[in-house]
């Protein structure tokens, strides 16, 4: 019988590794990535059946990942296996079209469990946020009116890019657009979150989980 294919992405290499011989067992493992636009990158050239990926990788964060690949039409289930057990976090990531949401300090038998579950077309959650996650869900159905959710997929990726310390031309090499689109975009992102200076931009990004140090 057939192995689904799995690809995964995680910055952390001892956790790559712990994962790689976790689903290994089950599943076909073709390939391992590090930051989010090699996740996009390899999702397109091998075809996963599902992809195992963290939310906070260099580059481009696995939510707006996960964003682009559905602007792609590339249906492939995406399961996120995080530290983070904030709703907010996990709200973002259900909201975006994800099929899972594992913590990573849970038992090694729930991430094989999401995964199946998201092979069924279904969604998987960590109980220990679930209740939290719903209720949230359920009492707010609209979108969520937040700093984050104002701001557009490509303010996100140059807001990521701007707090890992890359300059207005090193994203728009980046991006292939021009350093003054650049400037554009990070006058419009100050006008949005109501932000005057880098740092306070940087804070806001490791706050919400756009970015890491």
């Amino acid at each position: 019988m057939k192995r689904p294919r799995v690809l995964l992405a995680d910055d952390h290499r001892l956790v790559a590794e712990g994962l790689k011989s976790l689903l290994s067992a089950e599943f076909e493992l073709v390939g391992v990535v590090e930051d989010g636009r090699a996740l996009i990158e390899a999702a397109r050239k091998l075809q996963p059946d599902v992809i195992v990926a963290d939310i906070t990788m260099p580059h481009l964060n696995g939510i707006d990942a996960l964003v682009q690949l559905k602007r792609d039409d590339r249906q492939v289930p995406v399961v996120f296996l995080t530290m983070h057990p904030e709703v907010a976090y996990a709200r973002r990531a259900l909201e975006a079209g994800a099929s899972g949401y594992v913590l990573k300090h849970s038992a090694p038998a729930e991430l094989i469990t999401a995964i199946r579950v998201a092979l069924d077309g279904k969604t998987y959650v960590s109980p220990a946020v679930a209740g939290d996650v719903f209720r949230a869900i359920n009492h707010t159905p609209e979108k969520a009116d937040d700093s984050v959710a104002s701001l557009t997929s490509r303010q996100r990726e140059i807001l990521q890019l701007l707090a890992e310390g890359r300059s207005a031309k090193e994203i728009g090499d980046t991006l292939k657009i021009s350093a003054r689109t650049v400037e554009f975009h990070k006058y419009q992102i100050m006008e949005k979150l109501d932000r005057h200076t880098n740092a306070e931009l940087v804070h806001f990004a490791l706050k919400h989980g756009i970015a890491e140090i």
